[in-house]
């Protein structure tokens, strides 16, 4: 008789194979943005065109020469890069100098990403570290906002307060409606239209949510996180402004708010896994950027509010990850034994 020989073949799980890559996920989020950078675009002038490119540009180079000096295989091609730089110039006023976008970009991809592994082992959003580095070197450049189409003037363009910023004193009013009605603020529609002082990629409310749809039409995000963070801070404001629908939809679409929720939120390197795990998140997001809003020097939270539950996910992870069926607790086992 001849001798059979077996080979045992032992593979890493899981064994379904899904047709999803990175760079997939990454063009579709891009993708998602474009709506937002093309009405930046006509909102605020050409500006807006190069800040965007700078900062892209920026990120990959910083991304390919700290492969190369670490010694690590290139991951340019995932579009990760990209799609930071693009992150961070949505975050950042049309009038912010060229070469602290530059900084920006710098410290997003190699302080917050590359330092730590790279893609899929940072523990915060880089873009987001990034805004929040240049923010606190060099405020007065960040906070340099103009009116929408002021590049058609001839004439220097003069800088203008963002609304959340034109809000700050309305909650000590008594009559928080008539203060709102009496601040001077943009419309509601052009709230929604985007014909309001911001950062490039935050002033759309419109071309944020359809790109919003998209994502969820390509199921590249869930609605979970979008829709808890902002739910979260529309009841809170509803409470905070006395019940004024004015004062929440104003504090809805002022600031960074749809933007971070959509597209900065749902990362999935920095976010939980579970459902549970994302309704906390987003909670404590939602929790995080009100309590800045109403209590905070500054008028708006978004960023920091989603650094701190950043931070906290590996926590959230820990207690709401679903247990594997069969598995004994600790406590059980040992009560058994």
């Amino acid at each position: 008789m001849s001798e059979i020989k077996e080979k045992l073949v032992v593979s890493a799980s899981p064994h379904f194979r899904s047709k999803d890559t990175t760079a997939g996920i990454m063009r579709d989020v891009i993708i998602a943005m474009v709506p937002a950078l093309i009405a930046s675009a006509v909102i605020f002038g050409y500006r807006t065109l190069i800040i965007t490119a700078v900062s892209v540009i920026s990120c990959v180079v910083f991304e390919f020469l700290a492969r190369k000096v670490m010694k690590r295989n290139n991951t340019v091609g995932d579009l990760s890069a990209v799609v930071t730089g693009m992150l961070l110039a949505f975050n950042l006023p049309s009038t912010m100098p060229y070469w602290m976008v530059v900084i920006g970009a710098f410290t997003a991809i190699v302080i917050a990403k590359q330092f730590f592994g790279g893609i899929g082992q940072n523990f915060v959003n880089p873009a987001l570290i990034g805004r929040i580095v240049l923010m606190s070197s060099f405020p007065s450049q960040i906070g340099n906002f103009i009116a929408p189409f002021a590049y058609r003037d001839t004439v220097d363009a003069v800088t203008t307060a963002t609304p959340l910023a034109q809000m700050a004193s309305v909650y000590s009013q008594d009559n928080i409606g008539a203060a709102v009605d009496g601040a001077e603020l943009p419309s509601l529609i052009n709230m929604f239209l985007g014909v309001r002082a911001g950062c490039l990629g935050e002033v759309c409310i419109a071309a944020l949510l359809i790109g919003f749809v998209y994502l969820l039409i390509r199921k590249v995000i869930s609605p979970a996180i979008p829709l808890t963070f902002m739910g979260t801070v529309a009841v809170i404001m509803l409470i905070a402004g006395k019940g004024s629908l004015t004062f929440t939809a104003y504090q809805l679409m002022s600031g960074g708010l749809v933007l971070g929720a959509v597209f900065m939120a749902t990362d999935y390197t920095t976010s939980p896994i579970s459902l549970k795990g994302k309704i906390i998140y987003a909670l404590g997001c939602g929790i995080i950027t009100s309590l800045i809003r109403i209590f905070g020097s500054l008028p708006e939270g978004v960023s920091f509010s989603i650094i701190i539950m950043n931070i906290l996910v590996p926590h959230i992870e820990h207690f709401t990850t679903p247990k594997p069926f069969g598995t004994v607790k600790e406590k059980k086992r040992e009560a058994v034994e």
